[in-house]
């Protein structure tokens, strides 16, 4: 069987280390707010670009927090607009609703799978205070009418990057294009921790400061609370593990690229439809590889026969689940079809030549029902 994706030899490719780093963790008899915290905040401050990064205790927290820290320094109040994407993981959605905000989802340009930019400004009122944009399956979400709307508007833009750590636009990473962002180092994620992790980057001092209190039981100093905060907070031994992977990443992101481009130049399959590569490669870190096809569960029986695993990223989209059951006779086409159509395979930076090869195989040979 080829794997989705095969964590176990992800991690064991960093095994000795990785084992090292939780000795010391253990060892040293501190297990919260430590220097290994304090040494990934400044490791991945400084890949992304960025001046501040604290860490959290997982990506849907971090977009959370931004949020709620906006709103704590009156920038964002309750019952104001966020536009979204409506075709994202439903933690984008989440984050927006919990603080007392109003989601306005947008639907998402058919080829980048990415908010599109040319229906925002329609659904921009006097109450649109932000936009969320997600780099989806990994690509990149920015654009210079985005950036324009931010300016007209006076918005701010968070971006999800639970999906496109290392990407990049015009030489800035994602991250670090928007206001703020978040990110999530679930074990599957390109930047993968061992259990739940996350974080929040900006530029904003006054921000900063307010989600890594908030983040702490909206607390900076012991005791002394400024707001009703949470409990979020990265803990030692995960960011232990996260600066060893750290330091692998940028070798990781390559062997996408190079198993992703391989699809795209041998896949060809007039009933199966292929992610658009951006003209800039470094647009794209390939979190995911998703194609479409009409009837996507025959292509995944199909396969699975072959002895290759496929996901679903995402079988139901955000309106149509019983979550926002007020959503649900809404109708998003774009979204629908995508949510119906999608099929990831695998694109591990562990993937063999001969397992890409064989995929490759079986998608040609595929013939629909």
């Amino acid at each position: 069987m080829i794997k989705f994706l095969d964590l176990q030899k992800i991690n064991a490719q960093y095994d000795e280390e990785l084992k090292a780093v939780a000795n010391r963790v253990i060892d040293s008899g501190w297990y919260l707010l430590g220097e290994e915290v304090h040494q990934f905040e400044q490791e991945l401050k400084e890949f992304i670009g960025c001046q501040f990064c604290i860490g959290v205790g997982n990506g849907l927290d971090a977009l959370r927090i931004i949020l709620k820290s906006y709103i704590e320094m009156g920038v964002l109040n309750k019952g104001d607009e966020v536009i979204v994407p409506a075709n994202t993981y439903i933690a984008s959605i989440l984050a927006i609703s919990e603080n007392g905000l109003i989601p306005v989802l947008v639907e998402p340009n058919i080829t980048t799978y990415n908010l599109d930019a040319e229906l925002i400004e329609k659904k921009i009122t006097d109450r649109t205070k932000a936009i969320m944009i997600v780099h989806l399956y990994g690509r990149t979400c920015w654009s210079n009418e985005i950036d324009a709307l931010k300016g007209k508007y006076g918005l701010k833009i968070i971006e999800d990057n639970a999906q496109a750590i290392g990407a990049e636009w015009d030489n800035k990473k994602t991250g670090i294009l928007g206001d703020a962002a978040g990110f999530s180092f679930y074990p599957g994620k390109n930047l993968g921790a061992l259990g739940d992790a996350g974080a929040v980057t900006t530029n904003d001092p006054i921000l900063a400061e307010t989600v890594r209190a908030i983040a702490n039981y909206g607390s900076l100093k012991k005791y002394h609370n400024l707001f009703q905060g949470l409990n979020s907070r990265l803990d030692e031994i995960h960011a232990a593990f996260l600066r060893i992977k750290l330091r692998y990443l940028k070798k990781e992101t390559a062997r996408r690229r190079v198993v992703a481009n391989h699809y795209v130049s041998n896949v060809q399959n007039d009933i199966i439809v292929l992610p658009e590569v951006p003209i800039h490669q470094e647009q794209h870190v390939w979190h995911l590889f998703v194609i479409r096809t009409a009837n996507r569960q025959h292509l995944q029986e199909y396969l699975l026969s072959k002895k290759i695993q496929t996901l679903i990223h995402y079988p139901i989209p955000p309106h149509k689940q019983e979550a926002y059951r007020d959503w649900n006779m809404k109708t998003f086409p774009v979204t629908e079809k995508i949510h119906s159509e999608v099929l990831s395979i695998p694109v591990s930076p562990v993937m063999a030549q001969n397992d890409v090869d064989e995929i490759t195989l079986a998608l040609n040979e595929y013939k629909g029902e």
